[in-house]
């Protein structure tokens, strides 16, 4: 008999170099357009540089700004309380909206997705305007709170240095809250009903009810929705630019801001790349870490 060869010993299939072939074209434009965009950066940010001359070696001096100057440790201090706005309230919203609709069996649900999914499909800059719109001393809000005889409580929102920031948050939190409650809903549409008969028949409530089935069974999608949320968090730029350009003062400087006015405001290139590097490095260990936490949970 011939002996059998290594090629059928193996698993079927093509070989293993022959399957990196094929994922190479996708790689090569990843590498492109993600990976040497990323090291080029990390490049500039080793730099003192005005993106006009030539530039000299900084060393690590860029990065140790980040850690030590007053402006960027606030900037990247706003972005935290942003997540905050962004994320935890949405989920926590979501997750209260998605169960109440899941329980109620609400005629129309179709269209009430579409209508909290709404504010994701309106581009941001649009979105600003509103809101500054909103905000103006003689906007809405204003507007709403004298009707109601609150005029003690009338200002301008995105003037003020205590309630600038909270402000811009609260915008984020009526922009993700869609997104997380549709993303919710599909999560809780494929729990099985015989989990949540068991839990009555062993007399759980509807809070109970919750705790022990509905949570649970939708962990991974709120480790998706807090992965998402806390990423729109950390990388607004848009919103912060149309409403309120980072003030009043510095009072809502985000890290994303920050890499545009040292860029093109101070002409600190070199600088506006370490604080783009930081932040990149934030968001990567912040969405690793929750992803980890979610997969050693659901294992």
């Amino acid at each position: 008999m011939r002996p059998k060869s290594s090629r059928a010993a193996g698993p079927p299939g093509e070989p293993r170099r022959v399957a990196y072939l094929y994922l190479l074209p996708a790689f090569v434009i990843y590498a492109a357009f993600l990976l040497y965009p990323i090291g080029r950066a990390v490049q500039i940010s080793l730099y003192d540089w005005d993106g006009l001359t030539l530039g000299t070696w900084a060393g690590l001096d860029n990065y140790v700004a980040v850690v030590t100057d007053e402006g960027l440790r606030a900037a990247f201090g706003h972005a935290l309380v942003l997540i905050v706005f962004f994320s935890l309230v949405p989920v926590a919203i979501g997750l209260a909206l998605a169960a109440v609709l899941h329980h109620a069996k609400v005629r129309g649900l179709g269209f009430f997705r579409t209508v909290v999914f709404l504010p994701q499909v309106i581009a941001m800059v649009v979105v600003a305007v509103a809101w500054r719109r909103v905000y103006a001393p003689d906007g809405s809000l204003n507007g709403l709170l004298s009707a109601l005889g609150l005029d003690g409580l009338t200002r301008g929102w995105l003037g003020d240095y205590t309630f600038a920031l909270p402000a811009v948050g609260v915008v984020g939190t009526w922009f993700e809250t869609g997104l997380v409650t549709v993303l919710l809903l599909a999560g809780m549409s494929r729990i099985p009903q015989e989990l949540y008969e068991a839990a009555r028949l062993d007399g759980a409530g509807a809070v109970r009810e919750f705790l022990a089935v509905t949570l649970p069974s939708v962990r991974a999608e709120i480790a998706v929705a807090l992965t998402l949320t806390v990423i729109a968090a950390l990388r607004t730029f848009d919103l912060v630019y149309v409403t309120t350009r980072g003030g009043p003062g510095d009072s809502t400087s985000v890290p994303s801001y920050e890499v545009y006015h040292r860029a093109f405001g101070l002409g600190q290139v070199g600088s506006a790349a370490a604080v783009g590097v930081t932040l990149t490095v934030v968001i990567f260990a912040i969405s690793f870490g929750i992803n980890r936490y979610a997969d050693r949970r659901v294992t």
